[in-house]
């Protein structure tokens, strides 16, 4: 998956949502102040010219394949003057399905991202159709079912994938998740280590650090757990769900004032996405009287 162009997507279906809100008057529309208005304006000029650029980028990556796919043929045509006649080259119906697989990877990621772990599953399961064996497409699907509940089934995919790429820093990282909501702490704990040391892919590297935390509030050591939640914002911090995890480390250890600033961080860096929105909601209940739960 192209990064650059998965958060573009993710970035267009966040404005979309938010503009969808605005417009349905089935739904009432939140309140939306002028300065409000000008930053989503703001953002979405920032976007199209980012998918500007994006597109003027692919256009040249296309032509400049197309020159590659010119000169093989005439190294093609030459070598074949000279030598007998051989099997024929393979087609290039892989290189296509490739690339269908890469949409499918993208809007994966995209569904996955937004909390749509449906149609992320069913993305991800048609990219691997179109890609048998692709690590990118096997460690989102693993990530998909790590976040549905289906532990067993996303054991499988992130074992499959560092079988063939044992380096594989994402997969690791979410096995790592795997095995702790499986109750082996132990391994959870050497896994998500591992990534951290090798700090070779920085949302691996950042995903591990968030898990450490939720492993560590698990078993109730809430110094580490907000070090490592701490270290997770300071990489990401647009990492809602950082803001939220950090809020319960703070509650269960009787910092509420500080959970409550906390939440309310998650909630005012972005309302619209769904770890904001979850924030907001848990201020909103802890307003009324309610309380975190202490599991996921």
């Amino acid at each position: 998956m192209n990064a650059g162009h998965a958060q573009i997507a993710e970035r267009l279906d966040a404005l979309a949502q938010v503009l969808q809100a605005l417009q349905t008057p089935a739904t009432p529309a939140p309140t939306v102040d002028a300065a409000e208005r000008e930053r989503l304006k703001q953002e979405i000029i920032g976007l199209f010219r980012d998918a500007d650029t994006a597109v003027k980028e692919a256009q040249a990556l296309k032509d400049a394949v197309k020159g590659l796919a010119e000169q093989w043929k005439a190294v093609e045509r030459q070598h074949s003057a000279s030598t007998p006649a051989r099997s024929a080259a393979p087609t290039v119906s892989g290189r296509i399905d490739h690339l269908g697989a890469s949409t499918f990877i993208e809007k994966g990621w995209s569904r996955l991202s937004l909390g749509d772990l449906d149609n992320a599953e069913t993305a991800l399961r048609r990219a691997l159709e179109l890609a048998p064996g692709s690590n990118e497409a096997e460690t989102l699907l693993g990530w998909t079912q790590m976040l549905q509940g289906h532990l067993d089934a996303a054991l499988t995919s992130l074992r499959a994938v560092l079988g063939r790429d044992a380096s594989h820093a994402m997969a690791r990282a979410n096995l790592g998740y795997v095995r702790w909501r499986q109750g082996q702490h132990a391994e959870a704990i050497e896994q998500l280590a591992t990534v951290v040391r090798a700090d070779s892919d920085r949302k691996a590297t950042l995903y591990a650090h968030l898990y450490l935390g939720m492993v560590y509030f698990d078993r109730e050591m809430y110094d580490d757990a907000e070090r490592f939640h701490r270290a997770a914002l300071e990489r990401g911090p647009n990492l809602l769900q950082g803001w939220y995890e950090l809020g319960r480390t703070y509650w269960f250890s009787d910092r509420r004032s500080e959970a409550m600033a906390a939440w309310k961080s998650g909630a005012e860096a972005n309302k619209f996405s769904p770890w904001g929105k979850r924030c907001a909601e848990l201020l909103a209940s802890i307003t009324e009287g309610g309380a975190p739960a202490r599991e996921l």
